[in-house]
Order: structure tokens, then sequence, then C-alpha cells
């Protein structure tokens, strides 16, 4: 399988970590809080947390504020089908594809719902043949990316399709929730919203870098999955995320690398989910990373924050851009689950 298109999109607001905290102290659910919690808020926003700033789906950003369940579903079917779209079509256009061009498209979200699913309202914009196979994958939270591209390779190593349109798309601002736990304030200092996009073929492409899809890994630890999660409190998504994340991630990370059986030595790139500062310096250590090794994802953490399941593809795009030495690269991403994911790349 050949990665012969990408494309992302972001909403055009975007917003300082600082302007975020000084809208905060202005609104209603800030003086709900505890003194702590505020101190939280405070050392997360205006601190060095690797993040400068992050794109919201937000006009003005007072409206995060309004958090009802109905503002929420509202914002994110506004909102996710237009991302995807975007990401879709600049997929399509770096690939030199046609949407009528694609026999599949993979949407993968964990932000929002909608039946009918993504695929359909994406479809629809896109111009995708009505015979197209259209799969919604939910619920894979920020790892999403790989899952949904193993997908990809299943219908084409099957025949099913020689081209398929794989995109994953959040609005993470559709699932803030504030209350004084302090990994949802985290939460709701991390995130930002945003689409990826790929094209894959099982025909090697012809005016570009190639970059081939050699393999993919999973390892699922569902006793874990209390770490890591959404759950439904008042009607809204609420974020569950543990101090214990990054460890845990990290070395999950190093396990299935170790696993997969892929030679270390060969590995020129490394294209890791930007989960976070904290989970880049775990990732850092475990698997004997130097900065240089993280550039692409410290690069995207800091301009658009962790954007969930399509923060990879940003990540290889911008590797990609800036001619990041050609060979074998490692892609890894991980979520909600507890689920990690890895693939071996092979690059021009």
């Amino acid at each position: 399988m050949f990665i012969t298109g990408l494309g992302t999109a972001t909403p055009a607001e975007v917003y300082s970590q600082r302007e975020c905290w000084e809208a905060l102290q202005q609104s209603a659910p800030f003086t709900k809080l505890s003194s702590r919690s505020r101190v939280v808020l405070q050392k997360v926003l205006c601190g060095e947390n690797g993040i400068a700033t992050r794109h919201l789906a937000l006009s003005p950003l007072t409206e995060v504020f309004e958090l009802t369940p109905d503002v929420l579903q509202a914002r994110f079917a506004h909102h996710a089908p237009s991302l995807a779209t975007e990401a879709a079509k600049r997929a399509l256009a770096d690939a030199g594809c046609a949407a009528t061009d694609m026999d599949a498209v993979l949407i993968s979200t964990c932000t929002g719902y909608l039946c009918p699913g993504l695929t359909s309202y994406v479809s629809e914009r896109l111009g995708l043949r009505p015979d197209a196979v259209c799969l919604d994958l939910v619920g894979q939270g920020c790892g999403a990316a790989l899952p949904n591209l193993r997908t990809a390779e299943a219908l084409l190593a099957a025949g099913r399709a020689k081209r398929v349109l794989s995109v994953c798309v959040e609005v993470c601002s559709a699932a803030f929730f504030l209350d004084d736990d302090p990994g949802v304030l985290i939460s709701a200092c991390l995130f930002g919203d945003g689409a990826g996009a790929a094209v894959l073929s099982s025909e090697k492409p012809l005016a570009r870098r190639r970059v081939e899809w050699k393999s993919g890994w999973t390892h699922l630890a569902p006793d874990d999955r209390h770490l890591l999660r959404f759950e439904h409190k008042n009607g809204m998504l609420r974020n569950i995320l543990s101090p214990q994340v990054p460890p845990l991630a990290a070395a999950a990370a190093k396990q299935l690398l170790d696993d997969s059986g892929a030679d270390r030595a060969r590995i020129k790139g490394w294209v890791m989910h930007a989960g976070g500062r904290d989970v880049l310096v775990a990732l850092r250590e475990a698997l004997n990373l130097t900065e240089t090794d993280v550039q692409h994802s410290a690069a995207v953490l800091r301009e658009y924050g962790n954007v969930s399941s399509p923060t990879v593809l940003f990540v290889l795009e911008r590797a990609l851009k800036h001619s990041a030495p050609g060979g074998l690269w490692w892609m890894s991403s991980f979520g909600a689950g507890f689920s990690c994911h890895g693939a071996l790349l092979e690059v021009e």
C-alpha cells in the first residue's frame, strides 16, 4: 500500500494559550472551580507545556463556555463534516486524483456522533461515487489513524478497492468539560480541532515522493482502559486523562516496536503522536530518541495542540514537507482502549 496524497485542515480561528487563560478568567464556569483547579489551569495555560496556539471551532472564543449538550452536538455537526471535507480535498489534490477515483472512504472520530455518519456528509460534499464503500469508525480516540489505515490496507489487499480515502477528524472543542478533576482541566488546555486525510493506493505513485506502508501492529490492553477514555456526564462527553498515561504510552510504544521485529538501527524517521509535552518526554526516554527525532511531533504540538486522531497525519505531512531523510520511518499512535499502534513506512 502506498500513501499517495496527504491533506490537513483546521478551523480558521487560532488562539494562543494566553488568550485562552484571559478568556477563562472572565467566564462563569471559572468562578465555580476550586482555587486548586484555578492554579492548575493557570500553570498549564501560562507555563511552558509545549503548546503555543490551538485552532478551535469557536468564534468568538467565549463560545467554549457554552457547555450544554445541544450546543456541543451542534458544534460537532457543523464543523466535523466541513473539516473532514477540506482535508480530503487537499489529500485528493496532493495525490492528483478525483473524488470519483475513490473506491472507499473511511472516517474516524471520537468527539461527536452523527447518524448517518460522517461518511454520508463527506461523500456528498466531495461527490464520491454512490457505490463507494463507506465505513464510519468510532471510539478509538487519539490512536484512530493507524487502525483506519490498516482497514484501508485490508481493502486494498483483498482487491475490494484500488484507491481508498482515509480521514480522521476531531472537533475537540465539542467535547470540552470543566470541573475540579485535574485530568479534565488539563484536557481542556491541550486539545485542538482539526482533520487529516490520506489517499491510499495499491499502485506505486509516479510523480511524488514514494511513501510505502510496509506493515502495521497493534497492542490492546483493556485492563488499562479506565486511564484514558470518554465518559458521559450531564449529557456531555467528559475526558478521563490520568497521570499514568505518559509512562503507559511510552512503555507500550517501546514494547510494540520491540515486538514488531523492525530493525531499530535502520529507522531514520519518527512520526509520533504528540499527545502532550509529558508524552513526548516519556517517548524520548523510553525509545532513546533525540530532540531532533521528535522535532516534527513537537512542532505540530506547539502550533496546533493535541488534535487527537489526525495528529500523526499532521506530523507525517510536516516531515515530508520539510524533506526529512528517506529510509524506514516508524509511525506510532495511542489512545483509548488502552491501545497502541505502530506502522513501518519506507520513504524515498
